[in-house]
């Protein structure tokens, strides 16, 4: 499936922030948070298509918040509040780019982001595929 081949290499890249570590030079720290946003955007639009495909009608138009909000009662994810966190930093990326915002994001992908994506793609290929 097209959608989670394109979430697990956006996951693969998201895990290379783990290679690098403060102070991030405005280069390093703008990729680094915008394979975030990558990740993230493929990660919910995978969960929309799969959710889709197994009967969850309400996926077909659903938002981001939405279709997380479903994928928590399907069972597809574990945490809905660490999911609408993900969705929360994403927005603040897209509506407003600081440096301090940048850097707390970094180090949420490396401590906590990345093994909810981990997870999620570990639960889609065992699961739901």
């Amino acid at each position: 499936m097209k959608k989670y081949e394109n979430f697990k290499k956006a996951l693969d890249n998201l895990k290379l922030c783990e290679n690098y570590a403060p102070p991030y030079d405005v280069v390093t720290m703008t990729g680094l948070v915008n394979l975030f946003s990558i990740c993230f955007e493929q990660s919910w639009k995978t969960m929309k298509e799969i959710l889709e495909r197994h009967g969850y009608s309400k996926g077909k138009t659903g938002s981001p918040k939405m279709i997380i909000k479903l994928a928590y009662s399907s069972g597809m994810i574990q945490d809905e509040d660490r999911w609408l966190e993900l969705l929360d930093k994403r927005n603040e990326i897209a509506h407003s780019y600081n440096e301090k915002t940048a850097v707390l994001i970094i180090e949420k992908i490396k401590e906590d982001y990345l093994a909810l994506f981990q997870d999620l793609a570990d639960e889609l290929r065992d699961n739901w595929m």
